[in-house]
């Protein structure tokens, strides 16, 4: 039975400006997260509009 995570700390992207959420692969380097997704990541200077 899937569940949601209420509890999980949520970020905004500095691209999209989204609110994302912990992911457990992000455990060891969540104060350095900034990007929502790589997609986001290889388009931080270009200014990606959603």
């Amino acid at each position: 039975m899937p569940h949601s995570k209420p509890y999980l700390p949520e970020k905004i992207c500095v691209v999209c400006q989204r609110p994302f959420s912990w992911r457990k692969k992000w455990a060891n380097c969540w104060e350095s997260v900034v990007y929502c997704s790589e997609r986001c990541r290889r388009h931080k200077h270009t200014g990606l509009t959603a």
